[in-house]
């Protein structure tokens, strides 16, 4: 990667999600369910943590995605104005959900998160040979979370 020039593209930071009104009836019907359930066992704490998940879920899916600009370099990932370094990653990995492309970076420490970057499909050669000079490739599949999030198309 040395002798690679940097590499930069722009993407969204998650992939959009349609949500017709068959899944805003079933958000407010677990909730009104789980309400009630909390009312029963009359458990008021359970009553706010129910609202309070569904107001966020009802914020966090009416965003837009932010376009972010990356850039990977002989220092490491910049998304936006965050370094990345490579000497915090282990390995990478590509993940393929529905049209859209996502490069993974596996950390080192166990408790630490893992880093997604989306990327378009005619960038993807060049974003895997740059990353592949830095880090082994392994296969990357969806965490449980990420096949709920999906699930859920939040």
């Amino acid at each position: 990667m040395a002798n690679q020039a940097e590499i930069s593209w722009q993407a969204e930071e998650f992939i959009p999600r349609e949500h017709n009104v068959g899944w805003y009836f079933g958000l407010f019907g677990i909730g009104i369910a789980l309400a009630a359930l909390s009312v029963l066992i009359k458990s008021w704490t359970f009553l706010a943590l129910i609202i309070l998940s569904i107001v966020a879920i009802l914020i966090s899916i009416s965003r837009p995605p932010r376009k972010i600009q990356y850039k990977l370099d002989k220092d490491g990932l910049t998304e936006g104005n965050r370094l990345h370094n490579f000497e915090d990653f282990k390995a990478f990995g590509i993940l393929k959900e529905e049209n859209h492309f996502s490069a993974v970076l596996i950390p080192k420490k166990r408790f630490s998160l893992s880093v997604k970057v989306y990327f378009p499909g005619d960038s993807g050669e060049a974003i895997v040979d740059a990353l592949g000079a830095r880090l082994p490739m392994e296969e990357v599949k969806l965490d449980f979370l990420d096949k709920i999030v999906n699930f859920l198309r939040i």
